[in-house]
């Protein structure tokens, strides 16, 4: 399910609850604090600005999360080697089923389904965006065909660069996810290189585990930084070996194949997927169910 699917699935089953709220167009420009406890942001809406108040506020607002960065917490980088050109193209009925990864002479892209076009990711070697235009957009549909060669005659959907949105890639986590009155999970907490597209695993596997931790003292009013620590504790374990799979990936796959001019260069990392079949049970369940899956806790009605 694409995520922005997935985000309008989610908030069409919130509103059955009478307390929910969702404002569109709304972007958080500053945290509130008072006594150096967070306790509520202020909001840029196209109403004009607000401040919202809050027992607890978490951040979810991704890699370049600015409630992070007003929060000040502090950041260690993974690194990552590359940058990840995403554009769309249309799909045919007799197209491949799910390309996902291609691979051919020290190029890389990466195609997902989505049913009535392909979402594409062309990798390229981190800061070399430059170095790709000023090859010219024919150069550029030319490499597209040469690694999918049944899009030949649908590159030229790709008409510009105004076509193509940049993923500077970046690998990192927050030292410590909280402050009093503030939380941040997903990518705010710790953003993940596109690798097998488990940003958005980790990011809901967090939300869950959060609900599960502060549901409780947030309604019995008793929440401290000790129940905020919980959530980082319970969740730090699979984001550390998550990215770890993903810097080994960077470095010992993508980076040897963007740096190679052989034309059928395949790292020995995906030979030996190749040569023992049962390895591949490996990525698909990190990709897939995650290293610990979360599942949501009901709480018993004490009323």
């Amino acid at each position: 399910m694409p995520q922005w699917h997935f985000l309008n699935f989610l908030a069409d089953h919130a509103r059955q609850y009478p307390t929910f709220q969702l404002w569109m167009d709304a972007e958080v420009t500053d945290l509130i604090e008072n006594s150096g406890q967070v306790v509520g942001a202020r909001v840029k809406t196209k109403d004009g600005p607000c401040d919202v108040m809050s027992d607890l506020l978490v951040g979810a607002d991704g890699r370049t999360s600015v409630v992070r960065e007003r929060a000040g917490l502090d950041i260690e980088v993974l690194g990552a080697p590359m940058d990840v050109m995403w554009f769309r193209v249309s799909r045919r009925s007799d197209d491949p089923s799910q390309a996902l990864g291609r691979f051919v002479g020290g190029k890389v892209m990466v195609m997902l389904n989505r049913d009535e076009y392909w979402q594409c990711g062309y990798v390229i070697a981190k800061g070399t965006l430059d170095h790709v235009k000023v090859r010219g957009i024919e150069a550029f549909r030319h490499d597209l065909q040469t690694i999918a060669p049944f899009l030949a005659d649908r590159t030229n959907e790709v008409r510009d660069w105004d076509d193509i949105r940049l993923l500077t890639v970046r690998v990192d986590r927050l030292r410590k996810w909280y402050r009093g009155g503030l939380l941040c999970i997903g990518d705010a907490a710790h953003a993940m290189s596109p690798l097998g597209g488990v940003g958005i695993n980790l990011a809901i596997q967090d939300a869950v585990a959060t609900a599960n931790i502060l549901a409780e003292p947030l309604l019995k009013k008793t929440l401290t930084e000790n129940d905020l620590a919980k959530v980082q504790r319970r969740r730090m374990f699979p984001t550390r070996l998550t990215q770890a799979a993903q810097v080994f990936m960077q470095d010992y796959v993508l980076s040897p194949i963007l740096g190679s001019n052989e034309p059928d260069s395949v790292p020995f990392v995906l030979r030996l997927f190749k040569w023992f079949p049962v390895l591949r049970r490996i990525p698909a369940r990190l990709i897939g169910i995650g290293v610990r899956p979360e599942h949501i806790r009901v709480m018993k009605d004490e009323g």
